[in-house]
């Protein structure tokens, strides 16, 4: 499994989050709840890595709400931290950019 994303289950399962003011921005622009993507994490299935982003090492994940809804989740950490995990950004992914199941770009 991918490092990256284990780092983030783990942090996120003892606590350790932050919420950036763009990803509380995109959850309610969707009304996506927040306690529903924390919890989602644990059966995230990543859709992209990017170890080298500028800001930070980060994944694009795919999730479900409550109703079996996708979400697309990026979670990063700081560059040069170790914690917490930071949700960037959490959007529905729009079908007409996704493939079906919503894993692949278009």
């Amino acid at each position: 499994m991918n490092e990256i994303l284990e780092l983030m289950k783990d942090l996120i399962a003892k606590g350790m989050v932050r919420i950036s003011v763009h990803g509380y921005d995109e959850l309610a622009a969707d009304n996506i709840s927040v306690r529903n993507v924390i919890s989602g994490m644990q059966n995230a299935d990543l859709l992209e890595d990017y170890p080298s982003f500028a800001k930070g090492p980060c994944v694009l994940v795919l999730q479900r709400d409550q109703e079996d809804r996708p979400i697309h989740v990026v979670w990063g950490i700081a560059k040069g931290t170790k914690s917490p995990a930071v949700l960037i950004t959490a959007y529905r992914p729009d079908p007409e950019k996704w493939t079906e199941d919503y894993r692949s770009r278009k």
